[in-house]
């Protein structure tokens, strides 16, 4: 599993079980909130009523007929009072009122209850004891949406208990507000969950992004691929990403000088050899022919050392760059054309004739000394193979947003074992007129100039024989400058 997918995961699960309780708590609390702010409510009304009937006392008796009109009154008004998403259009609340034996003498529910004994009711008789009384009791007990609260105040003069006077207001009025807030809350709360999720997304990919940078770089160094060093930034991520590629240039420069030594010493065993047991030749009394022909071969094993190791030399120097310099606008047609100058004397002695196929101008961004030496190396490669008297055709034109440059011989073509080793360092085929092999380096400087203009290059054989060598260049390529 990806870092950036546990990452979200375990955020996804946190906040989704954080706000998963909070929303559950608060709508939990909330019941008892509004029930507590009702009750509130409902002393103040118990305690001004009860106050207002303790006035009415006369010689110890309460008298309840100016409440009882005032109730049926108010029962018998209409009116509508929008209190947010409620209209409420008659009373709903109850208010009954017992002696001091607990009897109920008032009920303003029509005096459904009055002649009953109440006294048992926890709202009577506490207050009747001085202290708080309040009860709620469930019309249906399986049914908390028919319970009723009960809240009392006692009726007193010169502080004797005469009587209770009760409040009642069932519990359901309070339903339509508490439902309104819980989908208030819950939405808010899907809300919330949903613009943290979106801001985990977002801080896990932008803790991750670096990373997969890194990954993609180290992807690239694995493909063989030029790749330059992420802009990882001055975080840990940074840090790590600098320490990497450091170490990735220890390394790359270890084996490469070590495949160089071990190279090296191969392809100079054979000229080597050669110069050795001529110059032990030369020590003895040969005819003079003979002692022409191996100093000959000196001078041509000594010149082949020196092309080797000038070639390395310039190799080596290209591969360890990263990045261009020099940059300029190159014309392609003009670039080939100063290499079919150059080799011309060369062109002549073979009796090779060259078509140069140009469309419109085609112009790349690059080196300029690197790209001429590119196509110089596979023009003679052409001219090796191709036979004497024949043809070489070079094309150059623009194809989806790319430069191309072929060049096509109507030589032998390469061996299928060949095919996927000319690249590589010091591989070379004999040349059909010498019988001799190259340094077997300049296919390698060609690819390495393509990798380092962000192109490619490619050879292969032609259907109706011979060899097609393509170079392909991005015409706006993203060209780091040194």
């Amino acid at each position: 599993m990806k870092i950036r997918t546990r990452l979200f995961a375990a955020f996804l699960i946190l906040v989704a079980a954080g706000f998963y309780a909070l929303t559950d708590w608060i709508r939990d609390d909330l019941r008892p909130r509004y029930l507590a702010t009702m009750e509130e409510s409902m002393v103040d009304t118990a305690t001004l009523l009860s106050s207002l009937i303790a006035h009415e006392v006369k010689a110890g008796e309460i008298y309840v007929d100016d409440l009882s009109v005032a109730f049926v009154s108010a029962q018998q008004r209409r009116f509508a009072a929008k209190i947010y998403e409620f209209t409420k259009t008659q009373l709903s609340m109850r208010v009954y009122i017992t002696d001091r034996k607990g009897t109920v003498i008032f009920d303003s529910d029509h005096g459904k209850d009055e002649g009953k004994d109440y006294s048992q009711w926890n709202d009577v008789i506490r207050t009747m004891r001085g202290e708080y009384g309040a009860r709620a009791t469930r019309m249906d007990p399986n049914d908390v949406t028919t319970e009723v609260l009960y809240v009392a105040a006692p009726i007193k003069v010169n502080d004797e208990i005469l009587g209770v006077l009760t409040v009642g207001k069932p519990s359901g009025s309070v339903a339509l507000f508490l439902d309104t807030a819980q989908r208030k809350i819950t939405l808010a709360g899907v809300v919330a969950a949903l613009a943290v999720l979106l801001l985990g997304i977002v801080i896990s990919s932008w803790i991750t992004w670096p990373i997969q940078k890194l990954t993609r770089h180290a992807q690239a160094i694995r493909d063989g691929k030029r790749a330059p060093a992420p802009k990882l930034g001055k975080s840990e991520i940074g840090t790590l990403g600098a320490a990497f590629e450091e170490m990735r240039n220890a390394l790359e420069g270890k084996q490469y000088v070590e495949d160089y030594v071990q190279t090296l010493t191969h392809q100079m065993k054979s000229p080597l050899s050669a110069i050795r047991g001529a110059a032990e030749l030369l020590n003895e009394n040969l005819p003079p022919d003979q002692r022409r022909q191996f100093l000959e071969n000196l001078r041509s094993e000594t010149g082949r050392i020196q092309d080797l190791i000038d070639r390395m030399l310039q190799l080596s120097a290209l591969e360890n760059r990263k990045e261009l310099r020099d940059i300029e606008d190159i014309n392609l047609q003009e670039l080939v054309a100063e290499v079919v100058e150059e080799l011309s004397p060369v062109l002549s002695g073979k009796q090779l004739q060259v078509a140069r196929i140009n469309a419109n101008p085609v112009v790349v961004k690059g080196e300029r000394f690197l790209l001429r030496q590119a196509v110089c190396n596979l023009l003679q490669n052409a001219v090796d193979f191709s036979p004497p008297n024949g043809s070489i055709s070079v094309r150059v034109q623009a194809l989806d947003g790319q430069a191309v440059i072929r060049i096509l011989d109507d030589g032998p073509g390469i061996p299928d074992y060949a095919l996927d080793k000319i690249f590589e360092r010091f591989y070379s085929l004999r040349r059909p007129d010498t019988g001799k092999k190259s340094s077997g380096l300049g296919l390698t400087f060609v690819k390495q100039v393509a990798d380092l203009h962000s192109g490619s290059a490619t050879i292969e054989n032609r259907p109706e024989g011979g060899v097609q060598a393509t170079l392909t260049l991005p015409v706006n390529p993203p060209l780091a400058v040194a």
